[in-house]
Parts: C-alpha cells; sequence; structure tokens
C-alpha cells in the first residue's frame, strides 16, 4: 500500500507590498519638482538685440542660460549671442540686466556672459561621464519665449557627436528625450539633485524625442578657458577637406589598418599646409603616430598644444606615400 506523504510546509514571510501606481508617480513627480524647485532661481532667459545678418541688417533672438557662480558668470550657447549687438538676461525674480559677452566659442557652440550684480543664485556643473542611459533628465528654459519652462524625460543615449556651424564636430553629445523647442537652447539640462549634465543645443526636426545637450564636463573645460582668455586657443592647417575611402589596393601596399582619411579639397595661400607642400587631391591619413580616418580625427589633433610644434602628415599622393613636416599656426579668432 502506498503511503502519499503531504508536502512539508514551507514557513510564508510577510513582505512589504509592492508600490501601487500612485505611489511610484508621486516619487517621479517629487524628483521633478525638487530639482526644478532648486534650479529655476540660476536659470535666466536670454535677449538678444541687433544681431547682424548676412543681409547687413539686424534681428533680434532669445534663448536660455545659467549662471555658473555667484559673482554673475552664466552660460548660454554660442548660436544664441553671436554677434549680438545687446544682451539682457532676464531673471526668475523679475529683474531685466545687461550683460556682457566674456567669451564665444562657436566650434563647441557655448559662450560665457556676465552681469554686475551678485550674490546670485547659480548652478552646480556635474561629472557627464557619470552619466548613464535610462536616468531622469530634466530641461529647464524659454522654449517660444515661455520663462521657467521644465520638461522631463530620460537619457536617450550618449557619445552622439553634433555638427557645429563651424563645421567642427562637438564630441561626446547627449541625447535625451526631454522636449526641447526654439528657446531652449542654452539651457541646463539636469539630474535628480539639480547638477548640470548638459547645456541644451539642439533638435532634430521633425523627429520627435530626438534632442541634443553638450556634456557638462566639456562645457566646464570651455567657460573656464572663456573666462580666463576669451577664447579657446586652437590650431590649424589651412585645408579644407572631406572624408574619402582610401583604395584596398593601396592600403594593403603600406600596410595600412584603416578604411578612409582625409581628401584634401582646398588649400588656403600662405597656410602652414600650403608652405609644407600640401596639394589639392592628397590624402592625409595620419598626424604625426596617429591615423587620420576623417575630418573629425585631424580635428581633434589641431589643439592648443600643437600650435607652432613641429608635426609630422603622413600623405598618399596618387600611389604614393609622403611624410611632410610642418608646424600648424594659431587659428585666428
Amino acid at each position: 500500500m502506498l503511503e502519499l506523504l503531504s508536502a512539508p510546509t514551507i514557513p510564508v514571510h510577510p513582505t512589504a507590498a509592492p508600490p501601487s501606481d500612485p505611489a511610484l508617480l508621486d516619487a517621479y513627480s517629487e524628483a521633478v519638482s525638487r530639482s526644478f524647485a532648486q534650479a529655476r532661481e540660476a536659470v535666466v532667459h536670454v535677449e538678444v538685440l541687433g544681431r547682424k545678418t548676412d543681409a547687413g541688417g539686424a534681428a533680434a533672438g532669445s534663448g536660455s542660460g545659467f549662471f555658473l557662480s555667484p559673482d554673475g558668470y552664466a552660460l548660454t550657447n554660442s548660436h544664441v549671442v553671436h554677434a549680438a549687438a545687446e544682451i539682457f538676461l532676464h531673471l526668475a525674480d523679475g529683474r531685466r540686466l545687461r550683460a556682457d559677452l566674456v567669451g564665444d566659442d562657436p566650434h563647441t557652440d557655448l559662450a560665457v556672459l556676465r552681469v554686475s550684480a551678485e550674490p546670485l543664485p547659480f548652478l552646480t556643473l556635474g561629472d557627464s561621464d557619470r552619466v548613464r542611459p535610462g536616468q531622469i533628465a530634466l530641461a529647464v528654459g524659454s522654449p517660444m519665449g515661455f520663462q521657467q519652462t521644465v520638461t522631463a524625460g530620460i537619457v536617450s543615449g550618449l557619445g552622439r557627436s553634433l555638427r557645429a556651424q563651424t563645421g567642427r564636430t562637438i564630441d561626446n553629445i547627449i541625447q535625451t528625450d526631454a522636449a526641447l523647442n526654439p528657446g531652449n537652447s542654452g539651457g541646463p539640462l539636469l539630474d535628480t539633485r539639480a547638477a548640470v549634465i548638459g547645456v541644451n543645443t539642439a533638435i532634430i526636426r521633425p523627429a520627435q524625442g530626438l534632442c541634443f545637450a553638450i556634456a557638462s564636463n566639456l562645457a566646464r573645460w570651455v567657460a573656464a578657458w572663456l573666462i580666463k582668455d576669451g577664447r579657446i586657443r586652437r590650431s590649424y592647417l589651412g585645408l579644407g577637406g572631406q572624408t574619402a575611402p582610401l583604395l584596398r589596393s593601396i592600403a594593403r601596399v603600406y600596410h595600412l589598418d584603416q578604411e578612409t582619411g582625409v581628401l584634401v579639397s582646398q588649400l588656403t595661400p600662405g597656410s602652414p599646409a600650403a608652405a609644407a607642400g600640401i596639394r589639392e587631391g592628397d590624402l592625409l591619413i595620419a598626424f604625426d603616430a596617429h591615423p587620420i580616418r576623417s575630418v573629425t580625427d585631424l580635428h581633434q589633433r589641431l589643439t592648443a598644444d600643437t600650435i607652432d610644434r613641429p608635426v609630422r602628415l603622413t600623405l598618399l599622393r596618387h600611389t604614393e606615400r609622403h611624410v611632410l613636416a610642418l608646424r600648424p599656426a594659431e587659428m585666428p579668432a
């Protein structure tokens, strides 16, 4: 006769009930509201008057910005204030203060302003290297002139690249789906602790939720130099080019571990490139020991450290490889 054994009794320990949807929503709302409340006093509406246009006239414009320090330094986008005759900052407390342009760097689309009032509320630049996809992101600014507007979303992606209006590439761009509109440019992208993780700069139209911000670590570096010198020093060769493919047969002959280089399409007379003997049609493949696969690679090598310093530029001319010595000059302001 078979005897059925009853299953042993397993003790059940009471656990906390999972939070309800309203509770989760309240926590999210609280995080957003707290961060906005901490940051709002330091965010400004930027009013631009008398901007010079290509047609020779003048135009007005606007954007956003935020204070970096209690002594009146503020950060915004270069494209918001570039070529402005007058700049005014509208503060959260209703004041309208005239601002001076301390420094402007179109290559990174950043600019520093200053007003002569203090002490002022300010925001702290966070560490953008610690930002992770999926974390909450808040954009604060003046879209379409509506001051003190906050939108919330997440960090959608990291390590993006955008082309500045000067043609140089801005690297390590933060992608977010926090809604941005014209007028948000220059405003802060915040985490839930009200630390700035990026400077809002661009959207892609007509896409939905594709918005971009300059990483705070780049903004910190640029702002420090703009406050110190009023500009960012860079070197230049004096050539124009575009990314172009290498012939596989030539890459094999010279044992090149790359598929592209920079094709020289124009030269500035009297420039370092022209003086070194570079010609239109040459294909640049290396800067010192660093492979040059794209225009971006070349731009990243043309820093202040290479101004008037001997460098070796490797290029392909037809099927021959040449190594030319030259000294990059300082890019004019």
